[in-house]
């Protein structure tokens, strides 16, 4: 909300704790407050640099977050004739109620200790250092609740200010039942010469002390300069795809959790999202593994999934939420665990790690399929509307017309389309590393995804509608609600030709799913869909019922490429347009340069949801998809892979130091043929849509 404003005035987190406001800069000279104006923006995405016009000055203000702190670095030019003394103050203002003590002068710094609290009430104690480069004063004053914003004329320092510019060397303890907001602040006079450059720095240091001791300084797993040093390259004549590629690493890292950095995170990890987000979700988990199997430690891709089976519990179902230092109100979500596991062992085999998840996925299979499928059906029950992450559809009204009242409990019965392609992966997944780990099993686990395979291709599939649908239990009929879920079916071998018709017939067609940014959530023609994120007359935060939600972009451009790779290679344009209108949606006024990642969008004119205030969000895969289907890369293990780019209409694209098995990939799209290089040797050359394979 206040990314021009200067210094960081937006919330920020650690772990699942929220710490705001956290600081911002003013300008004065003579006493009078100088008028800013952020006129450019530059992201690297390492750092933030933000051009403004500070009156007749000209400043470079650039912001990074090196562990553990959040720095604001300037450069003030001064192109005039004459010199100008410059008052520089870095203040924060704070709810008096979240101190746990009375705010601390320092060198240049003042030093304060805060409550924080999670969504559970769960505390934590925030240990805070605010430092201006140079600092000569400093003071701090209580203020009655009032507007708090980042202006100067709203502190009790404007109302104070005094020829000097010094702030008053004054701590005001105040009452402490008094409601309250505290302001601090630090001063510094800086003279910026004629035509001439003066630079400062301020900055605030946060380290966590959670209810066990524990102390976390920096949860994010790298520093900034080694991480976008070592991931993978890409270059593209889309501009859109190329500055989306560095946007999902930088939110990879930004919701990244280091190995250690809670009692409940003994591996590095990601969180789902900022915000109330901030914290391993199991539903988006599988989407990290598939994107972090391109980091080159896949220690962080196994993290992620260790650590949502670290918590499991006794009787093998996992919660939904992995907070940093509890595990109460977690709930529950579905999510394709087998298709993450066997994807991230293609491009990173480690006989360990097969072994472990084999453990810990029997022990959640046998869960699911006691349950979730008592009729032994094959089909697997959805029990409330947020356990499959997707609130407010009209596929749950179809079997209860009071389902989005219900909450967590589990009141109503639904066979999914989406859950059940999730067993169906996870029972095939069981099935191959059964072949290493535990041979015996094999067939009992062919046999079940079989009886599963078989229930979604003759209970699912409506050979008159072309179309996969949920089932009702209590009735056994499909309820031919049309979603995009419905779709998730075409990521397996469980299509064959006879049903390909079907997404000829309703996802490429603009009266259903072919909207100008698709892929709405549900069908156009669904009697409760609405471009504008309401249900039942109230704007919703988490409405799919019609907005477009990168997470079933996801599964759907993945589905959509399976379907070009293996049975309409035709297609293949059509991919590249999902593709690049999925990446022109997820900016900031269709500018390449802006990228972001909301929770969900507008599916005709590509809104994000500004107003739910989620963005960084992580509930999806998009860097995969770009390897996967754009450049074609298809790693076997140990053995080798397949490189099979396909025809999207994209010019150009080139990516370097793709880790696959231990090696280093290349491969260079151009002139309608492709080039694969590995360990820096070339491995082949073919046209586009052509298979090569490359063995190690």
């Amino acid at each position: 909300m206040w990314l021009d404003a200067p210094g960081f005035w937006d919330e920020a987190h650690l772990l699942q704790y929220a710490v705001g406001p956290l600081f911002t800069v003013a300008f004065l000279t003579s006493g009078v407050t100088l008028p800013g104006r952020a006129k450019a923006r530059r992201w690297t995405p390492a750092a933030l640099t933000l051009d403004h016009d500070i009156g007749s000055l000209r400043a470079r203000e650039t912001r990074h977050a090196p562990g553990g702190a959040l720095v604001s670095e300037w450069e003030v030019r001064n192109p005039t004739r004459r010199a100008v003394t410059l008052d520089v103050v870095v203040w924060s203002a704070l709810d008096a109620e979240t101190l746990a003590s009375e705010v601390r002068p320092a060198t240049h710094a003042l030093d304060f200790t805060r409550q924080v609290t999670d969504r559970q009430g769960h505390h934590a104690r925030l240990e805070a250092t605010l430092s201006l480069q140079g600092a000569q004063s400093h003071a701090v004053y209580r203020s009655q609740l009032s507007a708090v914003a980042p202006r100067f004329e709203l502190t009790p320092f404007w109302d104070r200010w005094r020829d000097s510019g010094r702030l008053g060397d004054e701590v005001r303890p105040g009452n402490a039942e008094d409601q309250a907001t505290v302001y601090l602040g630090l001063q510094r006079r800086v003279r910026v010469p004629a035509r001439s450059t003066a630079r400062f720095a301020a900055g605030i240091r946060l380290t966590l002390e959670t209810a066990d001791r524990m102390a976390v300084k920096s949860p994010v797993p790298v520093s900034a300069d080694r991480y976008f040093a070592t991931v993978p390259r890409f270059r593209c004549s889309d501009p859109y795809l190329e500055r989306h590629w560095w946007h999902r690493w930088y939110g990879l890292r930004l919701n990244g959790l280091a190995a250690g950095a809670a009692p409940n995170y003994r591996h590095a990890g990601v969180c789902e999202g900022i915000g109330y987000f901030h914290v391993p979700i199991t539903y988006s988990a599988p989407c990290h593994m598939r994107e972090l199997r391109w980091y080159p430690d896949p220690e962080w891709a196994r993290g992620v999934f260790r650590t949502c089976f670290d918590h499991q519990r006794a009787d093998g179902s996992l919660h939904g939420r992995v907070y940093a230092d509890h595990l109460e109100s977690t709930d529950f979500y579905h999510a394709d665990w087998g298709g993450a596991v066997l994807a991230l062992d293609a491009a990173h085999p480690d006989s360990g790690f097969r072994r472990d998840a084999y453990a810990a996925l029997t022990r959640y299979a046998d869960w699911l399929l006691r349950t979730r499928d008592p009729d032994g059906e094959g089909m697997i029950d959805v029990r409330n509307q947020f356990e499959t992450g997707q609130e407010y559809m009209s596929r749950y009204q179809a079997v209860d017309p009071e389902a989005d009242r219900v909450g967590w409990a589990g009141r109503f019965r639904l066979k999914g389309v989406d859950v059940t392609v999730y067993a169906y992966r996870l029972l095939r997944a069981l099935e191959t590393l059964a072949g290493e780990v535990a041979p015996a099993s094999m067939a009992r686990w062919r046999a079940m995804a079989e009886r599963t395979g078989q229930a979604v291709r003759e209970r699912m599939w409506d050979p008159a509608s072309e179309m996969f649908s949920d089932v009702d239990p209590a009735s056994g009929r499909r309820t031919g609600v049309k979603a995009a879920v419905c779709f998730y079916p075409y990521a397996t071998d469980l299509v064959e030709e006879r049903h390909v018709g079907g997404m000829e017939r309703h996802l490429f067609n603009p009266e259903e799913f072919w909207t100008p940014f698709p892929i709405p959530s549900s069908s156009c023609d669904d009697p409760r869909f609405d471009p504008d994120a309401e249900w039942s007359g109230m704007r919703h935060n988490c409405p799919w019922n019609g907005r477009v939600w990168p997470m079933t972009n996801s599964h759907v451009a993945d589905a959509l490429g399976r379907v070009v790779r293996e049975l309409r290679p035709d297609w293949a344009p059509r991919l590249g347009r999902l593709l690049g209108q999925f990446a022109r949606m997820m900016t900031f006024d269709g500018r390449a340069d802006r990228p972001n990642c909301f929770e969900h969008y507008h599916p005709v004119n590509g809104r994000g949801s500004l107003y739910r205030g989620i963005d960084d969000y992580q509930h999806s895969w998009i860097n995969d998809l770009v390897v996967s289907h754009l450049l074609g890369v298809l790693p076997h293990g140990a053995t080798g892979l397949t490189v099979h780019p396909l025809r999207l209409g994209i010019g150009a694209a080139r990516v370097s130091g793709l880790p696959v098995a231990g090696h280093r990939v290349d491969v260079a799209i151009s002139g309608g043929r492709f080039e694969v290089t590995v360990d820096g040797r070339r491995a082949g050359r073919a046209r586009l849509g052509e298979p090569k394979s490359v063995s190690f």
